[in-house]
């Protein structure tokens, strides 16, 4: 995508040395950062400098893939293995990091170049995958459509595309008529900073609202349809995502409004039966009782929001059920929500064929 008019990917490697978008500063800042080691990596990852589940898979898999280089530069075989558990517990409910990781670390097996080689190419993948979910969402997409979506699955969440909104985006290209409502996204605020940072970078027409408005404007015949990302996708086709998409996905289903996830397969854990078997994060209270922005000079300041003699609990995603999505957009085509619709779309995704729109 463009900033300013020069094409970026959300995250990428140069050398040994990882470079990506400083999500925490947009929108009042653009800025790249450059991760010198495999640790800083993991900083980024843990910090939320960059975030997003392809973005996150991507940038597990570079951080891999340094620490193959660095085990390599000081001859200390035991580094790769060390460093692979700091990648795994810096956030543990994203699937794509954990692929990313295990694709890179059987490559470094072999060496260190095969490691690089191996994140390089996830990346690329990453990116063609979100691509072509664009060109399998666009098709859902009506001229005049309302569309809601919860967090930010835009290109920022993934090496370039985005996942829920990338079928926006070839919607807005192709000429058709469209208005977003962007979830603000509380705690973090993933909607109100990022999706419409991205959005008013495209010239997508769009409003944030609170995240306790959805239901009221569904019901009020003011939404077509809400598209959501997914951090990691349940072998039954339930569903983590941000906090709240459980709600949406409940009032859509009631004011029987279509109900999408957009996600690349490698968001499938087939170790996960079902939902129940999730790993949430559980997130820093302060991301509740703060909040940060830019004063009049520019300096970012923090402030307490809430009551100082109060506590917060902060889960980071919830699970939506696969009984209440009415498909999930994949780089294969449209599939159920289901065991078999995942079945089918990996059968896909081994090389035998594009799947045919299956739309509920």
């Amino acid at each position: 995508m463009k900033v300013g008019g020069k094409q970026y990917r959300t995250v990428w490697m140069e050398d040994s040395s990882v470079f990506f978008i400083e999500q925490n500063l947009l929108p009042f800042e653009f800025r790249i950062q450059q991760s010198l080691n495999y640790r800083e990596s993991c900083q980024a990852i843990r910090s939320m400098q960059v975030r997003g589940a392809g973005a996150i898979g991507a940038l597990a898999g570079f951080t891999m893939a340094q620490a193959f280089l660095e085990a390599e530069n000081i001859a200390d075989p035991g580094l790769a293995a060390k460093a692979r558990e700091e990648i795994e517990a810096t956030r543990p409910t994203a699937r794509n990091l954990f692929h990313a990781v295990e694709k890179v670390w059987e490559a470094g097996l072999i060496s260190a170049t095969y490691a690089l080689s191996a994140a390089l190419a996830l990346a690329d993948k990453d990116s063609e995958d979100c691509k072509k979910i664009g060109e399998y969402g666009n098709s859902l997409i009506r001229d005049g459509f309302r569309i809601e979506t919860h967090c930010n699955a835009g290109w920022l969440a993934f090496v370039d595309y985005g996942s829920a909104l990338s079928p926006v985006y070839l919607a807005h290209s192709k000429g058709k008529n469209i208005f977003v409502y962007v979830d603000e996204t509380r705690p973090r605020s993933q909607g109100a900073r990022l999706t419409a940072w991205e959005l008013h970078e495209e010239g997508i027409p769009h409003t944030i609202i609170p995240d306790n408005a959805g239901a009221w404007l569904m019901f009020g015949g003011k939404v077509d349809m809400m598209i959501c990302g997914a951090d990691r996708i349940a072998a039954n086709g339930d569903t983590a995502n941000k906090i709240g998409t459980f709600e949406k996905a409940l009032s859509a289903k009631a004011a029987g409004i279509p109900f999408y996830i957009a996600a690349p397969l490698s968001t499938v854990d087939l170790n996960c039966k079902t939902g129940k078997d999730i790993l949430i994060e559980e997130r820093s209270e302060d991301e509740l009782l703060y909040a940060e922005g830019p004063d009049e000079e520019g300096i970012i300041r923090k402030i307490r929001t809430a009551s100082p003699g109060s506590g917060a609990y902060n889960p980071a995603f919830d699970v939506t059920p696969a009984e209440l999505i009415s498909g999930i957009i994949t780089e294969k085509g449209i599939v159920r929500a289901s065991g078999e619709g995942i079945k089918e779309a990996l059968r896909a995704d081994e090389g035998y064929e594009t799947l045919k729109l299956n739309i509920l």
